[in-house]
């Protein structure tokens, strides 16, 4: 298949455009055509469009984004939309761009859902220390108002919406959306315990509606193009295109929008293969908190109900990519540090649980691992896994369990031999390596 075949710009078709975070820019490319077609239907009409779509959120969990919608009560009011843009898990890398190259779209997709909802006030909440999309979305939004895109009655439709752009505090944990509200409302970020869910009583205990940057940036598409065009990309129950981020040992990294039924060989030509002189060892399918997966699922598709098969998930479509240098060990301790840190500490299972898998994944490294110590360390991941108010601990244990499942013999090195003599970590970073003796070339 060749790369035009593989490739379906949608959301970053403008990217490489001169300011393309422009007003002047979006609205020669078609930008803003979407809402005025949306203001001329009814909002149920709207609502029922998306719905069909079948686009699934974006952010992890792939649930139905006009399902979602659905619920909140429409007798309620005020109720709000939130726009998750805490983007932070490692290795993911979609939201972001797509924020700094064009958030005008965010912007009509934001105004195209509020009008389907039902909504008068929208939040749109970025990771704090993503200080350039913050302000390329403030920058947009205050764009928008000036156009008549915002404020009191929209192109004259009679509908009314404001915007505020909330920068977060910087923690991990404000993905997960109780956390973020908690967040929003100038609370502590820490989840809450559901139910109620956020549609009935969400920020500032009203319904909400909180949905990932990239589902609803894919709204005005829908809007233009028609459910139609949306539900012919795709396989059978994840439909549409989407961005995919391809990191690590790879010769172009980069961000690839394509339909739902690209597999990992076509994601993995297109970003150039393995770097020369090496192969792959393993690679994640939706970022750090799900299954690792080696060459043998290389022809998996890459869409939500493909990725269960194999043992991973879709999740955020971040895909790290390890050749034969890496240590599976040192990667997993990398990974389980970054989810130590990033608890809350809310509930016992995740504040000790990863605290415990640091500890016996540092003896791993070191060498210095006991007898039974891994047999402990898929106890402790068992223990701790769907037992947390959220799914962070369970996001920490996936990379360890099916790491140990495919690397068993590595980590049973580690009882006598630490991870950077057997493999060094000099040539994992170092790009310019020299072959290896039975490497692909």
């Amino acid at each position: 298949m060749s790369d035009k075949q593989v490739l379906v710009p949608v959301l970053t078709a403008n990217w490489g455009q001169d300011q393309s975070w422009k007003l002047a820019q979006y609205e020669r490319t078609g930008g803003y055509r979407a809402l005025k077609t949306a203001l001329k239907r009814t909002p149920e009409d709207v609502l029922t469009e998306v719905k069909d779509s079948q686009l699934r959120g974006r952010g992890g969990a792939g649930f139905p984004t006009g399902t979602k919608w659905s619920f909140v009560p429409k007798d309620l009011n005020p109720k709000y939309l939130v726009v998750n843009g805490d983007e932070s898990e490692p290795g993911t890398c979609k939201d972001m761009p797509l924020l700094m190259a064009s958030p005008h779209t965010l912007v009509e997709g934001v105004i195209i859902s509020s009008y389907a909802i039902g909504v008068a006030k929208a939040f749109s909440y970025i990771r704090g220390e993503a200080l350039h999309p913050i302000r390329r979305v403030r920058a947009a939004v205050e764009e928008a108002y000036q156009a008549g895109y915002l404020g009191k009655n929209i192109l004259g439709s009679g509908y009314d919406l404001d915007i505020v752009v909330h920068a977060g505090a910087g923690a991990y944990i404000c993905g997960e959306e109780t956390a973020l509200l908690n967040s929003l409302e100038g609370r502590r970020g820490q989840p809450r315990l559901r139910p109620p869910f956020p549609a009935v009583a969400g920020l500032y205990a009203l319904p909400t509606v909180i949905n990932n940057v990239e589902s609803i940036a894919t709204v005005p598409a829908i809007i233009t193009r028609g459910k139609d065009w949306f539900l012919s990309l795709g396989t059978e129950k994840s439909k549409g295109v989407t961005i995919y981020s391809l990191s690590g040992h790879v010769k172009r990294p980069g961000q690839y929008e394509a339909p739902l039924s690209v597999t990992f060989r076509e994601l993995f030509d297109l970003a150039g293969g393995i770097r020369d002189g090496h192969h792959l060892k393993f690679f994640t399918a939706g970022g750090s908190s799900t299954g690792i997966l080696t060459e043998e699922a290389i022809d998996v598709t890459m869409d939500y109900e493909s990725l269960l098969k194999v043992g991973s998930q879709l999740g955020t479509k971040a895909m790290q990519i390890f050749d034969e240098t890496t240590s599976v060990v040192r990667t997993c301790l990398r990974w389980v540090e970054f989810y130590k840190h990033e608890s809350c500490g809310k509930c016992t299972p995740c504040r000790e649980g990863t605290w415990w898998l640091v500890q016996l994944l540092k003896r791993f490294e070191a060498g210095q691992a006991q007898e039974g110590d891994l047999e402990k360390l898929l106890s402790v991941a068992d223990e701790i896994n769907g037992v947390s108010f959220c799914p962070l601990a369970a996001g920490a244990v996936t990379c360890v369990t099916t790491a140990v499942k495919h690397f068993r013999s590595e980590f049973e090195a580690g009882y006598n031999t630490p991870a950077w003599e057997l493999l060094p970590y000099e040539r994992s970073t170092a790009w310019a390596t020299p072959a290896v003796e039975g490497a692909a070339k």
